[in-house]
């Protein structure tokens, strides 16, 4: 994508992703107070800093559940919603506007701008979450919070829970029960809306763009690292924060550990390469693996390996379609992964015996893909009303990756094979009549990948 096109692009999405008085977030609150209904509650807390070491932090990412609810981007602050409320529906407790630290630390929303910035209809200090709670609970009789991720936020919750409670007596409603708001929101952020779709190409385009420069940089002798720099330096300039997860990049037998993030060692001649990273752009997140030859050319068994995952890739991306069972992908590829080891000797058949006993698993031993979004293993169920798996919907968004590994300490990897590791994943959109492979811009082909590779290093 061209630099004057990808940042009007850019500019574009941001618009319409963050503009908190807009109609995105507002929608996507009204959307939900009508799943949880008018005598509920739901309480949503930002994610904590994370320090770094001593004094020093993390770069700060919102919590998604509230990022997709109002575009706040602070710590420090809680959403409340009170579907029906004649007054204030959507209430914000947030950080106090502080000249001093803002110095430090840059701006700050405030509790004046919070109406004018990001809607809400009553906006509070966030220090005073304890005493106001309690308060704006009485009358409701469930409250939507999911308990467990954030202690602190939980003990406060709590509290102010027992309190309304207490202080309700009988003369008044008080919460009778706190529920797990992600059967209502969590649905919501599966199916994803156009907007949502327009950012999710975005990024599948930048972190295409990102495995293309990998791919032109590599060179024997070059170091993990080294790589992984020149693709997120891409994911940099085409308007990313940050990737969407810590970067794979594990050549050799590294590629047989499926979360290598150390990504400090050398590539050598006759290796491959695997590469599993996407960038994060206005906070959704593309997700693509690719493996690659060090030196350009696969020699005859990574080939043989590479085009069996390519085939059971393949033929599970042309059986997307909505009304189709989530399971059948992973089955798919099972199947096309189990016949080829089986015809190369190296499972014992017939087939349906092996999947049975699934023998497979030593050298496939994860899932064919999750669903992507805001976050990377983005949220939604897999199953629902007593189904063995939920059919496809248009506008839902996921990843199909199978993988093939031949760990050097599993004893049964044949000698030949042993440290080779091969993962092919593209980000998958359903679409009314089939799908649409939003990273299709990253070759995956081999002759296509082996004329590219290494012609910028």
């Amino acid at each position: 994508m061209a630099g004057a096109e990808a940042a009007t692009d850019r500019a574009a999405t941001e618009s319409s992703l963050r503009e908190g008085t807009g109609d995105l977030h507002a929608s996507r609150r009204a959307r939900l107070m009508e799943r949880i209904g008018p005598t509920s509650a739901a309480l949503f807390a930002a994610s904590p800093e994370r320090n770094r070491s001593n004094d020093t932090f993390h770069a700060y990412r919102p919590s998604s559940d509230v990022w997709y609810l109002t575009g706040f981007e602070e710590p420090d602050a809680v959403v409340l919603l009170l579907p029906g409320h004649d007054e204030h529906p959507f209430v914000l407790f947030l950080r106090e506007r502080n000249l001093k630290l803002e110095i430090w630390d840059g701006p700050r929303v405030g509790v004046e701008r919070a109406r004018e910035m990001l809607g809400a209809d009553k906006a509070f200090p966030i220090s005073e979450l304890s005493e106001q709670l309690p308060k704006l609970l009485a009358g409701r009789e469930s409250l939507h919070y999911t308990l467990g991720s954030n202690p602190p936020m939980d003990a406060e919750v709590v509290k102010a829970y027992r309190k309304a409670i207490r202080t309700a007596r009988g003369r008044a409603r008080a919460p009778t029960s706190i529920i797990e708001p992600g059967e209502a929101l969590h649905e919501m952020r599966l199916v994803k809306s156009p907007e949502e779709i327009d950012a999710l190409r975005r990024c599948c385009a930048v972190s295409a763009e990102g495995h293309m420069r990998g791919m032109r940089t590599t060179r024997p002798g070059m170091t993990e690292f080294e790589l992984q720099a020149e693709i997120e330096h891409v994911f940099y300039k085409g308007g990313a924060r940050s990737p969407g997860y810590p970067s794979i990049v594990g050549a050799g037998s590294n590629a047989c550990v499926l979360h290598y993030i150390e990504n400090r060692d050398t590539l050598v001649d006759g290796d491959i390469v695997l590469v599993d990273a996407g960038a994060e752009v206005d906070y959704y997140t593309g997700d693509i693996t690719r493996t690659w030859p060090v030196n350009g050319e696969f020699n005859g068994y990574q080939r043989t390996i590479y085009d069996l995952v390519l085939r059971a890739q393949m033929e599970a991306i042309s059986l997307v379609r909505p009304g189709l069972p989530w399971h059948e992908i992973h089955e798919c590829t099972v199947h096309v992964i189990t016949e080829g080891l089986i015809d190369l000797g190296i499972l014992e058949g017939p087939v349906e015996k092996a999947i049975e006993e699934k023998t497979f698993r030593k050298f496939f031993m994860h899932g064919t893909g999750h669903w992507l979004g805001i976050d990377v293993h983005d949220v939604g169920s897999y199953a629902r009303d007593g189904e063995k798996s939920r059919p496809l919907e248009a506008g839902m968004c996921f990843t199909i990756e199978p993988g093939i590994y031949f760990h050097p300490e599993e004893e049964s990897s044949p000698k030949d094979f042993v440290g080779i590791g091969v993962r092919i994943e593209d980000d998958i959109l359903v679409t009314e009549d089939g799908c649409e492979v939003l990273t299709s811009g990253a070759p995956k082909e081999p002759e296509e990948m082996m004329e590219i590779i290494g012609k910028d290093a």
